[in-house]
């Protein structure tokens, strides 16, 4: 289950937060205890969220009471503009800062190291993360970085259903928002 994250002020603004520690709006906040009521009958046996607050709030009322670890991970993009988001295949790595490529291989090496793990092998995970980089992880589904956005940026609280089963990928849900 791949989540992005509630809607902050920020995405009200329509202004990218990147690195910015931008915590749920409480429109946010409702959505992502929603989306955790819509999906109450997981049992999630871990959760990885970026390390920024508005991911791990959303992982929080996702898991609501459930006695679920949440590990943050230590990797966080460099925060970039236009196009990035119209035209990421030709977008300029930023000194300092990350192309889509970069992106897609931050997060395949974060895939690769979850799905080939046995001590997990048999779970149910959370991610909560970003937009980009729940786009970035379903590269490992279905890569084609021209269509890298699939149509559009995730949205706030959509979940992606993923599942990895003998070395084999599926993608059961696109972007469903329990609202």
């Amino acid at each position: 289950y791949i989540v992005r994250h509630g809607l902050t002020e920020w995405n009200k603004l329509k202004k990218l937060q990147g690195i910015a520690d931008v915590p749920l709006a409480e429109e946010g906040i409702l959505l992502a205890e929603k989306t955790g009521e819509a999906l109450r009958g997981v049992k999630f046996d871990i959760c990885f969220t970026s390390p920024l607050s508005r991911a791990r709030q959303t992982a929080e009322c996702v898991l609501g009471k459930r006695d679920v670890p949440i590990i943050p991970d230590k990797r966080i993009q460099d925060p970039q503009i236009e196009t990035f988001f119209r035209d990421p295949v030709n977008f300029k790595r930023p000194e300092n800062g990350e192309d889509i490529f970069d992106v897609i291989a931050r997060t395949k090496d974060f895939w690769d190291e979850k799905t080939s793990d046995p001590a997990l092998a048999d779970k149910t995970i959370l991610v909560a993360s970003h937009g980009c980089a729940v786009r970035a992880l379903l590269q490992n589904v279905d890569p084609d970085p021209k269509n890298f956005w699939r149509g559009c940026v995730p949205p706030n609280c959509c979940v992606n259903l993923v599942e990895v089963k003998n070395g084999k990928t599926t993608l059961l849900e696109e972007d469903k928002v329990y609202a």
